[in-house]
């Protein structure tokens, strides 16, 4: 028998969010943080190895799952990192190790270069920041124009609606194509709520997707994550829609970090090759 997480709630920011617990007291604690659109029952694979080594633990950031919604749609990395400082502070349980995928890497490694001493270990998957190319990086009048446009837009926006299970599975699968039905179902089945028509939902807060126009200047980032002391994991995808980010100057910045570059995988490393994200990253958080 699979044994299930524990729900808890804690507050942040005077916004009530949930965390997962996996269990194994008295084994070094380890935080899960997921990417942007996700929740944190996505890690269940992964939580379920780890945890015959630490105490695993998963956010859901605010905005997802089964966290509150963000009055006034603040969803700024500044604004997740302050979460996760909260959660973390409950746990109290330093160094710590953190891994993060995509929105939650660059959360993982904010946090590892603004409190350096309080990790141990930071495992980043496809989490650094957007590329040099993104129009984040883009002359301050055109990002906040962009900024304030796609907020307008988004106000606009009703829901997407599913009839049923299987057609949200099928959005799943188109998003990443690389998700056994299995998987699929599971992520749908946790990222979903049903409304007052009878039809599924997705959980996360459509204002989520409103990228902030500060907080992205690559000097910064670079800055940031060069007081990161602790060692850290890049993990990236070959099959990925983001580049791999070799030359980026926030990668050079980390001063002791790997870059792993995994063949048949997407943005999302720890589904599409669990086996291989399992194993280095045991490995690495043992070491």
């Amino acid at each position: 028998m699979t044994m299930e997480p524990i729900s808890h709630f804690f507050y942040s920011d005077r916004l009530k969010l949930q965390f997962w617990d996996y269990g194994q007291d008295g084994k070094p604690a380890l935080v899960l943080v997921h990417g942007g659109l996700d929740h944190a029952r996505s890690w269940d694979w992964v939580a379920r190895s780890l945890r015959e080594h630490y105490h695993v633990y998963a956010l859901d950031l605010r905005g997802h799952g089964n966290s509150a919604w963000a009055p006034g749609a603040m969803y700024s990395v500044p604004e997740h990192v302050l979460d996760l400082s909260a959660l973390l502070d409950i746990i109290d349980e330093f160094p710590i190790r953190l891994v993060g995928h995509s929105l939650g890497g660059i959360i993982v490694l904010h946090y590892s270069g603004i409190y350096p001493g309080r990790v141990q270990k930071a495992v980043s998957i496809e989490g650094i920041g957007f590329p040099s190319s993104h129009r984040v990086h883009g002359p301050a009048s055109q990002r906040l124009r962009y900024w304030v446009e796609a907020r307008r837009e988004i106000e606009k926006r009703r829901q997407k609606t599913y009839p049923n299970l299987d057609a949200a599975m099928a959005r799943m699968k188109e998003a990443n194509p690389h998700l056994s039905d299995e998987v699929a179902r599971h992520l749908t089945l946790h990222g979903t709520n049903w409304d007052s028509e009878g039809c599924l939902t997705w959980k996360f807060d459509n204002y989520v997707r409103a990228i902030s126009p500060f907080g992205h200047n690559l000097e910064d980032g670079a800055e940031l994550y060069g007081q990161i002391t602790s060692p850290t994991m890049l993990f990236w995808g070959l099959e990925s829609f983001a580049p791999v980010p070799e030359n980026d100057p926030r990668v050079r910045a980390i001063r002791n970090s790997r870059l792993i570059k995994v063949p048949k995988a997407g943005h999302w490393v720890h589904h599409d090759q669990l086996e291989l994200f399992l194993k280095e990253t045991t490995e690495f958080l043992a070491g």
